[in-house]
């Protein structure tokens, strides 16, 4: 836990939506800096949409995170591998149909001097990171557990008492490869599969069920071994995890509300029941902000700064009792075909493209859905104000 937080030292969190040219381009992020809107000294979490395949041999996460290691290094006095353990770096591959490549910079400021009275739960954030994990740990209770202590780490970290306050957790997760897979052969032990793609859905699958068992939304003794990718009754509401070759342990991000948090943010979670579901992140927006997608589609445009979603192709390959066939496609991974779809739907809704849909959502929400969560800007307490 942060010592600013354990002290109740009031907290400003700022959100900053960065479009890019490519998942090297930090320009956008250095124009606001130089603007003097963004320190960077204050950042700690980023995450990336990049324009990759979203698969096992997508480097451009991998890209995109030691671009930002350099950039950050010099602020935080530090070398360029030291950033990651500093900073929670997330980047998901991956941005068809109308999905832009962007970031989403998270900071952390504590106000001194400050009463910390509140106009109401505002936007907090929490970072932690598991341990590395052997190669026969992914996919496993081993796993599951390691994101369970992170996530209520973090959840520390953002001060967050109550798991009613968390709103979205991000986590990314190790995948194995060939190499991994023979590491674990050669010691007698075997991995939960030898497909390395067939991995990412494990690995994700077993970090969102440590995200449920953190956040209470599932008991600890009901997950086991077995239950990763079989048992589709157990899930997380909050939960969203991409995984990626660029890393060894699980990064957690926990996104929620306090009571003294000085952020001009809020924060809202629905669920998506289908990739078509509309409807549902169109209710948390006039629910949880008053805002009618169509009646108030010009405020929304200058308060929304991001919807953060996860997508998946419905394993029953029915889409609302009609055939899909994104599961039968042999040139496009039907993680890809997902996140088109529902970045399409939450374009239509959002009013711009640059949105964070990750795909791969095993366990994470009602098999064919997932969690959509909303950050919108309200406004500044008043000794924030220009």
């Amino acid at each position: 836990m942060s010592d600013a937080i354990a002290t109740g030292r009031p907290q400003i969190v700022g959100v900053h939506r960065v479009s890019c040219r490519g998942p090297g381009d930090l320009s956008g992020v250095q124009a606001l800096v130089d603007a003097g809107e963004l320190d960077p000294r204050d950042i700690v979490a980023v995450m990336g949409k990049t324009e990759g395949n979203g698969c096992v041999n997508d480097h451009t996460r991998e890209y995109a995170a030691v671009s930002w290691c350099h950039f950050l290094a010099p602020y935080f006095d530090c070398a360029p591998a030291e950033v990651e353990s500093r900073v929670a770096l997330v980047m998901s591959g991956g941005t068809e149909g109308v999905l832009s490549p962007h970031f989403t910079v998270f900071t952390r400021r504590f106000a001194d001097g400050v009463e910390p009275s509140s106009p109401g739960k505002r936007l907090v954030v929490g970072i932690a990171h598991t341990r590395d994990f052997a190669p026969e740990e992914i996919g496993r209770a081993a796993q599951v557990d390691a994101t369970a202590q992170a996530v209520r780490a973090a959840m520390a970290d953002a001060g967050i008492t109550s798991a009613q306050d968390v709103h979205f957790v991000q986590v990314k997760c190790p995948l194995l490869t060939s190499a991994k897979v023979n590491d674990a052969l050669a010691r007698g032990l075997d991995p939960v599969t030898r497909d390395t793609y067939e991995s990412m859905g494990y690995s994700r699958g077993a970090s969102a069920l440590g995200v449920a068992a953190a956040t209470g939304e599932v008991p600890r003794e009901r997950i086991a071994d077995a239950s990763v990718l079989n048992d589709w009754s157990l899930w997380s509401a909050r939960a969203s995890v991409s995984a990626g070759i660029e890393l060894e342990g699980n990064v957690v991000i926990v996104l929620g509300e306090a009571e003294g948090s000085l952020s001009p943010y809020r924060i809202a979670h629905t669920l998506m029941r289908d990739a078509v579901d509309a409807a549902s992140v169109r209710a948390m927006l006039r629910e949880a902000f008053g805002l009618d997608p169509d009646r108030d589609a010009q405020a929304l445009g200058q308060r929304l700064v991001n919807l953060l979603a996860k997508a998946e192709a419905s394993p029953d390959g029915l889409v609302r009792g009609q055939r899909h066939t994104m599961l039968n496609d042999s040139d496009i991974n039907a993680t890809r075909h997902a996140r088109a779809a529902v970045g399409g739907v939450l374009a239509s809704v959002a009013g711009h493209t640059a949105l964070y849909v990750s795909g791969g959502a095993e366990h994470q929400g009602p098999p064919g859905g997932g969690p959509v969560a909303a950050i919108l800007r309200v406004d500044a307490p008043p000794f924030l104000r220009e």
